[in-house]
């Protein structure tokens, strides 16, 4: 090894490769110049970007001028109806249809935030199998291909979610369609190819359909745009639940062990199938609980919402019935997500959160249910989903002007408070008080003479 460079003769005995160094060092320039935007041992996901757009827009379509006209008219009128259902206010940007490259590009960034975490595991965890198999006249070669090597597991997990993201492309029908917000805040999209391939499937009038799916989508978009800390409070949890993904060490050494830089298919294998995420933890699957339960108050107060506004589409049953059935099960390229990244979008309690926000609205109205949105502690719990009469009665009592009942955090504050009172009454101002009065308390030379 010279200044740095990679020994090919020397990683050739390393890998117990019979190979002429001279063949090696040919395929080593040949593999770094693949992995060149990762040679500092960071994640380049240009990959991840070009792989998504070349399967968003294979098909070389955009959007028609008459696909643009017939959803805009759909947006006005679901728009219009939804002002009914719901005291959130419009947003400002003005809701449209886009094609799927326009949609890759604009859910990218949520999509590498997360995914992140877990390709820096895969990375980070490639490196050490490597580093553990080496023996130790051999552990300069490795430091010096460490990077590399880091680079080859990066840029493998960023080219499969490429092919994941891409994928998602060709079946989403509009921006709130995964569950979760990918687009920006307060953002409203229709993509018109998918959304002409959902119509054909459910057999359902073109106009009543993109009613529906218009309504739930401007609905989604306020509820963002209002709860400007929610977005953030999504992506967080996600995060928290991410960032516990360890990768099973076990079989990525014994995958490195014979692992061929020139032909990594295997390795490509074992991330789409998610053989190298193992069973989730207790903290993850306590963040999962409650990503869950937030991703089912979201939508269970979306499917609300949508069901009021669109009360006048003849066959409402029968679309929303197939929405849900379509967010429930999923498609194969949400599973090769979940593979991916081990985190499965699906808001089981989504039925039970919609029947607490119907509960609740029926009860108190609109304006107090959607107040429930203003802050992140008025947030209903996952209590009130189980049992809204609770909420409700709260709910009732602020509305007559009635103070809260205190609970176990009120009572434990108003102790907490009457003690440091006490403290105060009996604290230094007063000691000091009582000493200059009693003359037998007070220092021999400060008697009076």
């Amino acid at each position: 090894m010279s200044g740095g460079a990679i020994d090919p003769e020397q990683l050739s005995r390393m890998a117990g490769m019979q190979m002429d160094p001279a063949m090696l060092s040919q395929m080593m320039q040949q593999f770094q110049g693949m992995f060149a935007g990762a040679q500092d041992g960071s994640i380049s996901w240009d990959a991840t970007k070009r792989q998504a757009l070349h399967l968003a827009n294979q098909d070389g379509l955009g959007v028609t001028d008459g696909q643009r006209t017939d959803l805009d008219q759909a947006f006005t009128l679901a728009g219009l109806w939804l002002s009914e259902a719901t005291t959130l206010s419009p947003t400002a940007e003005l809701p449209r249809a886009i094609t799927r490259g326009q949609w890759v590009e604009q859910t990218l960034p949520v999509w590498q935030e997360v995914a992140e975490p877990v390709a820096t595991s895969i990375a980070d965890a490639l490196t050490e199998a490597l580093r553990s198999q080496a023996p130790e006249e051999m552990q300069d070669v490795v430091q010096s291909a460490g990077r590399l090597m880091r680079g080859v597991g990066g840029s493998l997990f960023a080219t499969q979610l490429g092919q994941v993201v891409g994928k998602l492309s060709l079946e989403v029908v509009s921006g709130s369609d995964v569950g979760i917000p990918v687009m920006p805040a307060g953002t409203a999209v229709l993509l018109p190819q998918n959304f002409a391939e959902l119509g054909a499937g459910l057999e359902i009038p073109d106009d009543q359909l993109a009613l529906y799916i218009a309504a739930r989508e401007l609905a989604s978009a306020r509820l963002f745009r209002h709860a400007k800390w929610l977005r953030l409070h999504v992506l967080s949890q996600i995060g928290d639940y991410a960032r516990g993904i360890r990768v099973d060490t076990d079989a990525l050494e014994e995958m490195a062990s014979r692992l061929d830089p020139t032909n990594p298919e295997e390795l490509r294998q074992a991330l789409e199938s998610g053989a190298l995420l193992p069973q989730q933890t207790e903290a993850q699957q306590r963040a999962l609980a409650r990503l869950e339960n937030l991703l089912a108050l979201v939508e269970g107060w979306i499917d609300v919402v949508t069901a009021d506004a669109t009360s006048r589409v003849p066959q409402l049953d029968r679309i929303a019935e197939a929405i849900r059935r379509r967010r429930a099960e999923g498609g194969p390229a949400e599973d090769a997500l979940g593979a991916l990244v081990g985190l499965r979008l699906r808001p089981r309690r989504m039925r039970e959160a919609a029947a607490m926000w119907r509960a609740v609205g029926e009860a108190v109205g609109i304006s107090a249910r959607d107040s429930l949105w203003d802050y992140p502690d008025l947030m209903p719990t996952s209590e009130d989903i189980d049992d809204p009469a609770a909420l409700i009665a709260r709910l009732e009592a602020q509305a007559r002007g009635e103070a809260p009942a205190a609970d176990d955090l009120d009572d434990a504050l108003a102790q907490l408070l009457r003690e440091e009172a006490d403290k105060s009454e009996d604290g230094p101002a007063g000691g000091s008080q009582d000493r200059d009065d009693d003359p037998d308390a007070r220092p021999e030379g400060d008697q009076p003479v």
